[in-house]
């Protein structure tokens, strides 16, 4: 039979099962020792948690965990993962998802990158969702646009799950502190509305008042009447070029002929987005037109902004 001291120098020195390989850890800034094991053991690694603590505890290394994200190619020891978690061995990679993007374009970044292992190849984006356990069925609008790190050789599903997650977290704060008046049905109404004002702001510091303006609209069952909205419904057949012809084909993704909200997001907002959807500027606007410089011109009555679309438009701000 071992003794104590020779059962800890078998573990130290024995591979560990780990439940797949490669495996991916993410151990998240501030984690405790307890909460860096669970991690672990939810990524599949069995690490026994008591044993491995007590030899964490005898090398004084309990306090030494570094946050990041860790790939396991082959089982290692519990001695070759806690040096690998207290020196921070982490092989980093980067992926940027950006306000306004499409889940298309997000996926073909992805694609692009040549630090992932691209397990979403040939996936249909229906199954990307399953995959990353979402509960929607349409996947525009689902990502939380940011820069994640991962280590080299991750899935590419670990990166949408956590752009997923994030998303999640992030939409159901703003939501839980949302203006009491905001004509929305559901936190995803909200997602929506946030898109487009991702999609419509020219310039940061009138996202709010955008998001005002439309918000009135909604309010009060005016058409939103959101360029992007139609660009998005025309998906691959539009050339860059919105024509009149655009504007009065119906579909559900147009807000010139349809009132209310499209059926789901066009695009990826941003945390500022979805702050100026659930917050909104108080405004008596109704209306507003792009001066061309980014700015926009806003207007109270369709008097006005037929003014200002005569001023910015036709006369190029003359």
């Amino acid at each position: 039979m071992l003794g104590a001291g020779g059962y800890a120098a078998w573990y130290a020195a024995s591979p560990l099962e780990v439940a797949k390989l490669p495996a991916e850890v993410e151990i998240p800034a501030g984690a405790s020792f307890r909460t860096a094991v669970a991690q672990l053991e939810r990524a599949g690694v069995k690490v026994r948690p008591y044993h491995f603590e007590a030899l964490a505890r005898a090398f004084g290394r309990q306090r030494d965990i570094k946050a990041g994200n860790y790939l396991l190619a082959e089982p290692p020891t519990p001695s070759e993962l806690l040096e690998k978690l207290t020196r921070g061995d982490v092989t980093q990679a980067e992926v940027r998802l950006i306000e306004g993007w499409t889940f298309s374009q997000f996926r073909a970044a992805l694609d692009a990158s040549p630090d992932l292992r691209h397990d979403t190849a040939g996936l249909e984006d229906a199954e990307v969702l399953t995959r990353i356990q979402a509960s929607e069925t349409h996947p525009e609008g689902l990502l939380f646009p940011d820069t994640y790190l991962f280590a080299k050789g991750s899935s590419d599903l670990a990166v949408l799950r956590r752009a997923y997650r994030a998303l999640q977290r992030h939409l159901q704060t703003e939501w839980d502190n949302r203006a009491p008046n905001v004509p929305y049905r559901s936190a995803y109404e909200a997602l929506i509305m946030a898109s487009i004002i991702e999609k419509e702001t020219g310039r940061a510091s009138e996202r709010e008042q955008i998001g005002g303006v439309l918000v009135n609209r909604l309010r009060i069952g005016m058409r939103l009447q959101a360029d992007p909205t139609v660009i998005y419904g025309l998906g691959a057949t539009f050339d860059g070029n919105l024509k009149k012809i655009h504007l009065l084909e119906d579909g559900p993704y147009n807000t010139y002929t349809r009132a209310g909200l499209p059926p789901t997001p066009i695009a990826m907002p941003g945390l500022a987005s979805l702050r100026a959807a659930v917050r909104p500027l108080k405004t008596d606007a109704l209306y507003y037109v792009s001066r061309g410089d980014g700015t926009s011109q806003f207007s109270r009555s369709i008097k006005e902004h037929n003014r200002a679309v005569t001023k910015y438009q036709l006369r190029g701000g003359r």
